[in-house]
């Protein structure tokens, strides 16, 4: 299954099906493990339920995915008679996620999940510049369970207002960013982490609402606990949660009536879901630009290369030339007349495969030297005697 590529709802469904018990599971179960694939926390570094085989997807790959089987799995505890599909764009229509022209009603009242993946798609973008994602981390959506909460509203009542999403903003807002901004020394990762959830506010209210209002509008046992785990997330620092935090955190549970086995397990699950991905995680790197840009890159290649391999190797086959070259390649360093010769011919290849036309917009030849890096590893063994599998 493939994010990126149109269909891929409809595919993760027919996954999902031939899984039905990912769906079974109780809303406090199903909450848990979608902390733990980092969904609420805004750093997708799993699939939820190990729903799908992760393979090569990025994090906003991730986060589509598991945006999506939660929303199916709130579908499937409402007992909906509507399908999900159609269910969802009526939900993100109604909260005007999906504007629909006059010209779209005309040709065609059905909706479609092609329309569910653009919305999905625009939903998770903050930052849609092809080079800032390559030069700063993927910035993904951290109030996405917001969507899920508004969804599950939407079922319950057959509407949802935009004032409910308002609302549940402001909590978080007034909870969340306060706690950052008011602690004494503010280091790299709470300015990281305030500027992801401003970014993530759907709604900018000039009017900033009091803790106690807050607390005031938090209704269901998910919202209350979805507060305590970004208020977590908000207080984590330095790799630790020190005593005053933990003592603001419990007296948070208290006031949103969690027991305090629930806040412990909040604070030990943000702790141990930042300490073990602590290097995977976008606002915790401490990677300077350049290597930002070759990391993020080489996953790119990689995907790419990995996702065209048989037409790829089908071309490079019908290209002898370029084939003695690139064997040339893992044993010795290519002239300048040698390095032109690849880079054309490449070039060539690349225009007959359309998802990687990415090299050929200005600065794609840039990736090249990562390409002839990453396409030996998925040729024959034949094509190099010297290839260990590791």
């Amino acid at each position: 299954m493939n994010p990126s590529a149109q269909g891929w709802v409809k595919k993760l469904l027919q996954e999902i099906a031939k899984n039905n018990s990912i769906l079974k599971h109780n809303e406090e179960t199903f909450y848990t493990a979608l902390r733990d694939s980092g969904f609420i926390y805004g750093s997708n570094l799993s699939v939820v339920l190990q729903a799908i085989k992760k393979t090569d997807l990025t994090e906003d790959e991730l986060c589509k995915t598991n945006l999506c089987i939660s929303l199916l799995h709130t579908h499937k505890k409402s007992n909906s008679n509507v399908s999900f599909i159609g269910s969802a764009i009526r939900f993100y229509t109604s909260i005007n996620e999906l504007k629909i022209s006059f010209f779209q009603d005309l040709i065609g009242g059905k909706k479609s999940s092609e329309q569910l993946e653009k919305i999905f798609h625009k939903r998770i973008q903050i930052d849609a510049n092809i080079f800032t994602k390559n030069f700063n981390y993927f910035i993904i959506n951290a109030l996405l369970f917001v969507d899920v909460l508004a969804y599950q509203e939407f079922l319950n009542k057959g509407c949802v207002s935009i004032d409910y999403i308002k609302n549940l903003e402001a909590a978080i807002e007034a909870i969340s960013l306060n706690v950052l901004k008011s602690k004494t020394t503010i280091n790299q990762y709470d300015e990281s982490l305030i500027k992801l959830f401003e970014s993530s506010l759907r709604y900018q209210n000039n009017a900033h609402i009091s803790y106690n209002d807050a607390i005031g509008i938090l209704k269901t046992p998910q919202e209350k606990q979805y507060i305590l785990d970004l208020a977590c997330m908000a207080t984590w620092s330095d790799c630790t949660i020190d005593k005053t935090e933990q003592q603001f955190l419990v007296k948070l549970g208290k006031d949103l009536n969690i027991s305090p086995k629930k806040v412990n397990q909040s604070i030990k699950s943000v702790n141990q879901f930042y300490t073990i991905n602590k290097d995977n995680i976008a606002l915790l790197s401490s990677k300077n630009i350049v290597k930002s840009f070759y990391d993020n890159s080489s996953k790119m290649v990689t995907k790419l290369i990995s996702r065209n391999s048989k037409r790829l190797y089908q071309e490079l086959k019908d290209s002898k030339e370029l084939m003695v070259l690139i064997s040339q390649s893992t044993i010795r360093d290519l002239n300048k007349e040698e390095q032109k010769k690849v880079q054309e011919q490449l070039i060539d290849i690349f225009k007959s495969i359309p998802s990687l036309a990415i090299f050929l917009l200005p600065g794609g030849a840039l990736l090249l030297p990562l390409v002839v890096k990453f396409i030996p590893k998925l040729l024959p063994s034949a094509f190099d005697e010297n290839r260990i599998e590791e």
